[in-house]
């Protein structure tokens, strides 16, 4: 509190002397006035004296007031100096108090754990001395003296200390074991005994951890086989934790390990583009099956369910899946090129869903190879939803169509529907496409190309799908604004359309 500064009168002001001659009326009665003039005067003199004592009473209220202030702002601060030191005490004997009782429980965990180690060490005593004797007793019957307490006490005397949750593995136990039937393991992993363990073979090195003092590793079967069973199942987290006997958390990191291991290891062996002796074997049965020529490879484009993304949700949104689901729906997007066995040769995944066919080819490093010259003499076919090219042969798209141009359409359609049952078996084979995953949107190509190899093993090496595992494809196909390219490209399909009319191989399905 401020207060202000104000000019006080000296004692001396206050005092009156009545001998002294201070006052004009005494000096009047001397030089002799009137009694007129004395009455008046006398009347001023107590006028003046009543002003004066008026004056004296203001003059001491106000010192009166300044400090019964200064007292009160005296009050405040000592009020405020008293509270301030019993807080600093308080906080004190709080901080004191839990001092002591950390003092204490580190104290206790000293003392346990001084008694764990005086419990283990007779025990490490005692597994030293066994194995001492036993490798003793061993160097004897061999007649070799060269046996060291340094290779004796390589036991293992240490005891973990990690608390890991008991659960139960006997479902996986189960699957693993020799006598399991290989139907109901190909039920469960959508693979045969035989390439499970072509699978588990290639990614050892890659997948291998070792075991620690704290626990043992997870063995390399039960890695791999997370994984798989995710991707086949496509069931939460939580039914992999229990049916494994792993933890949610650890199942997770399994499954994305497992996964960028197949993508590191598997995918250059098994997805790659064929080279010109295998080309020429993929054109010969193209054509031996269609009557068209020089084709490589059919191309389709699919779309993935996703969560809603936190960013750039516009991008992922599908309007078409959201038109025919009857709610927001967002995808990301896979294109494949395959051959005439459905394997993949080329895959480009994580594109936003909102993109159109068309969008995603020129996007894809594919059409950049492409572009670049690596289709020489060389037909990819595509649906209605890409643009007519040198290198992609699609159907006619107008209205109003000739034999001829009927024939081509029921023909390119033999080829398209490579692609398209490839797709349905890719999904049916791995559920976890069907629906929307707990995986982050970052993380999800990964997990799309490790679906993708899977598909390919399981295609090269002949495995049957079960007839129970049905998916109806559903994809939209807009036809692009600019849907010819190339003049030549044209001609080419003309060309060819004539050829399948005029040779008989355009077929009766346009009559």
């Amino acid at each position: 509190m401020e207060i202000g500064s104000f000019t006080f009168l000296s004692p001396e002001d206050f005092s009156y002397n009545n001998n002294s001659s201070n006052f004009s009326w005494f000096q009047d009665m001397e030089n002799g006035f009137n009694g007129n003039a004395n009455k008046r005067g006398r009347k001023d003199s107590e006028e003046s004296l009543v002003n004066e004592e008026l004056k004296k009473s203001g003059f001491s209220d106000i010192l009166s007031s300044i400090l019964l202030l200064d007292e009160a702002a005296n009050q405040e601060e000592h009020q405020w100096f008293t509270d301030t030191d019993q807080e600093k005490a308080f906080f004190e004997a709080n901080y004191k108090e839990n001092v002591q009782e950390m003092n204490g429980f580190f104290d206790q965990l000293q003392n346990h754990y001084s008694e764990m180690d005086e419990l283990n060490n007779p025990r490490n005593k005692r597994a030293r001395k066994s194995s001492l004797v036993a490798a003793s007793a061993a160097a004897v019957a061999s007649g070799s003296d060269n046996v060291g307490p340094s290779q004796s006490g390589s036991g293992s005397g240490q005891q973990r200390r990690l608390w890991v949750k008991d659960r139960s593995k006997d479902w996986w136990d189960k699957c693993n074991h020799p006598d399991f039937p290989d139907e109901e393991f190909k039920r469960a992993f959508r693979m045969s005994k035989a390439t499970f363990n072509m699978v588990c073979e290639e990614l050892e090195p890659v997948v291998m951890k070792k075991n620690t003092m704290l626990r043992d590793a997870i063995p390399v079967r039960q890695r791999v086989a997370v994984c798989i069973w995710r991707l086949a199942t496509g069931e939460p987290l939580r039914m992999v934790s229990k049916r494994f006997g792993l933890g949610i958390s650890t199942c997770h990191k399994l499954v994305l390990e497992v996964c960028t291991a197949i993508k590191t290891v598997l995918m250059p062996k098994f997805v790659r583009w064929p080279d010109e002796n295998k080309m020429k074997r993929i054109k010969e049965e193209f054509e031996s099956t269609t009557g068209i020529p020089k084709v490589g490879g059919s191309m389709y484009t699919t779309h993935v369910p996703i969560i809603a993304p936190k960013i750039s949700v516009a991008a992922y949104f599908n309007k078409k899946h959201t038109e025919r689901n009857q709610k927001s729906s967002y995808s990301i997007t896979l294109q494949g090129v395959v051959d005439q066995k459905g394997v993949f040769t080329d895959v480009c995944i994580g594109w936003p869903g909102s993109m159109s066919d068309d969008q995603v080819l020129e996007k894809s490093a594919f059409y950049q190879r492409a572009t670049g010259g690596l289709l020489q003499d060389v037909w990819v076919v595509g649906s209605k939803g890409y643009p007519l090219m040198d290198w992609v042969l699609v159907p006619y798209a107008h209205q109003n169509l000739t034999w001829a141009q009927h024939a081509f359409n029921e023909k390119i359609g033999e080829i398209e529907k490579v692609a398209k049952e490839a797709f349905a078996r890719l999904k049916q084979r791995w559920s976890c496409l069907q629906k929307r995953t707990e995986v982050k949107l970052q993380e999800l190509p990964v997990v799309l190309g490790a679906c993708c190899v899977l598909h390919n093993i399981c295609e090269m090496r002949n495995e049957e799908m079960d007839p129970e595992l049905k998916f109806e494809l559903f994809d939209d196909e807009a036809i692009p604004e600019n849907n010819l390219r190339s003049m030549s490209s044209v001609q080419a399909r003309d060309h060819i359309a004539h050829n399948l009319l005029h040779h008989g191989l355009g077929g009766t399905g346009f009559l």
